[in-house]
């Protein structure tokens, strides 16, 4: 198993708007290395759910539930999308100023790829997080 990290502009897409969806494909990704890493994604992977801008902090846990495929919104066949389901609301968010102080999260992608949306999220450093939520 594998684990991302996704994120996404509270205003615009929010972890609630998500659970109450229930499912959805993960779209608008129009960057190259960000639709590479959705490529890589399989059924049953772990998602960290990112509440970009103001917010900047981790909000929940999701799943993937469908490879990638065709990005419905774009008739462009370089972009893809994958399905997503909400797993749980962390029971405590985890900001990036937290990430960014804690030594054991040094070479987390968040803070070394700050602007790529989809990134992979190696297992201890998901673990730690994980930790922090509780």
């Amino acid at each position: 198993m594998n684990y991302w990290l996704v994120k996404s502009e509270p205003g615009t897409y929010s972890w609630d708007d998500f659970v109450k969806l229930g499912r959805d494909h993960w779209d608008g990704v129009r960057n190259y290395q960000a639709r590479n890493n959705m490529k890589l994604m399989k059924v049953g992977d772990e998602v960290l759910f990112y509440h970009s801008v103001n917010e900047k902090r981790i909000v929940g846990l999701a799943k993937v539930v469908k490879e990638f495929y065709q990005d419905p919104t774009t008739d462009d066949e370089r972009w893809v999308v994958v399905d997503l389901v909400p797993v749980k609301k962390l029971d405590k968010p985890v900001t990036l100023a937290q990430i960014k102080a804690d030594p054991s999260l040094e070479g987390i992608a968040l803070i070394r790829h700050s602007r790529l949306s989809v990134m992979p999220i190696d297992a201890a450093h998901y673990n730690i997080i994980l930790e922090k939520s509780k």
